[in-house]
């Protein structure tokens, strides 16, 4: 290990934070600036090998925030430009900042395909459910019948759900967290940074300015997540509520939400997560939690190690090429082949 350990100050650029007061992303920020001290430590990881990449939304800003190396690329390109970074440069530790309009919508194709391919990017996903940059229009989350600049009826498109759009696309790694919950964001960034492959943290995040209190019926405050959201912790039952009184069977192949001490339930009904199990129907049952059924899964839901990862297979693929192939440098590949005099 490193004999100088990083504080959250080594990670704080010196430009101008420039969202709005009380927006979401502040919270994200500094969840982010506390995680990657323990991530330099955990992984001996330089601060010269963090690198940040962004697309365009309100989410993209980051990498201005982040004393890091970073690349501001271009709308829903940011998954596809971090896949390139990483294979040129394995050693990286590179964090995509992106938001549900820039990798659902234009980038959706590149999001399912380095999750497919497993690339080894630590991806957060600021999802308000709503396009905050270009001024409130509808985005692939919103919630159906959601009235905005784009639809002024309402939208008539069922939303996505990130976490069953990772889990579905064989994603190794989800977790979700809260903007207002930034030990538990910490938390799960460093569990996203600690997994080999690609991994995907959902963030809840408020646009106080396009769509204000969008996630305030299960997350408003201590009292209100308590009871309609539930941590999941590998290892630990799955029970939630103000007296952590209630908690998750499974029932009739499917989740059933139940009080421990009723109805002849108790605490050896409750189900206990295993975030490490490589079958994907009760995670994906996990994220697809909705509120008021349902309290919403927050925290680290699925950790599934898995050895071909993209960006290593690559480099080991090269490695072969290179030590079985005859063309050393360019002068060989010149003079490879048919050749001829002028």
């Amino acid at each position: 290990m490193a004999d100088y350990k990083y504080t959250p100050a080594d990670f704080k650029s010196d430009q101008e934070v420039r969202w709005c007061p009380g927006c979401g992303d502040h919270a994200i920020l500094n969840a982010v600036q506390r995680a990657l001290p323990e991530v330099a430590d955990r992984t001996d990881t330089p601060h010269n090998l963090f690198t940040f990449v962004s697309g365009i939304g309100c989410s993209s800003r980051f990498i201005y925030y982040m004393k890091t190396f970073g690349f501001h690329s271009v709308h829903g390109r940011a998954n596809a430009v971090a896949t390139g970074v990483k294979v040129a440069n394995p050693r990286l530790n590179v964090w995509v900042t992106t938001g549900d309009g820039d990798s659902l919508a234009i980038g959706g194709n590149h999001f399912i395909h380095a999750i497919r391919r497993n690339v080894d990017l630590n991806v957060i996903l600021f999802n308000n459910e709503i396009y905050g940059l270009t001024k409130g229009q509808y985005s692939p989350t919103s919630k159906l019948g959601k009235i905005t600049k784009t639809s002024p009826y309402g939208t008539v498109e069922k939303p996505f759900n990130p976490g069953e759009l990772v889990i579905g696309a064989k994603g190794t790694f989800f977790a979700r967290s809260i903007d207002m919950e930034v030990s538990l964001s910490k938390d799960c960034m460093v569990a996203a940074a600690l997994h080999k492959g690609m991994s995907v943290v959902e963030v809840l995040q408020n646009c106080v300015i396009f769509n204000d209190k969008t996630h305030a019926a299960f997350a408003a405050d201590k009292a209100t997540r308590a009871e309609h959201t539930i941590t999941l912790r590998h290892g630990e039952k799955m029970l939630f509520g103000a007296n952590n009184d209630k908690g998750l069977v499974f029932e009739n192949m499917k989740l059933k939400v139940v009080t421990v001490g009723q109805d002849g339930y108790t605490l050896d009904d409750v189900l206990t997560h295993d975030a490490h199990e490589r079958d994907t129907t009760l995670h994906m049952m996990l994220a697809a939690m909705k509120y008021p059924d349902y309290p919403v899964a927050v925290g680290v839901i699925r950790a599934v190690e898995d050895d071909a990862v993209y960006d290593q297979a690559v480099e080991r693929q090269v490695e072969e090429v290179k030590a079985s192939s005859q063309i050393r440098c360019v002068d060989d590949l010149l003079r490879s082949g048919a050749t001829w005099e002028v």
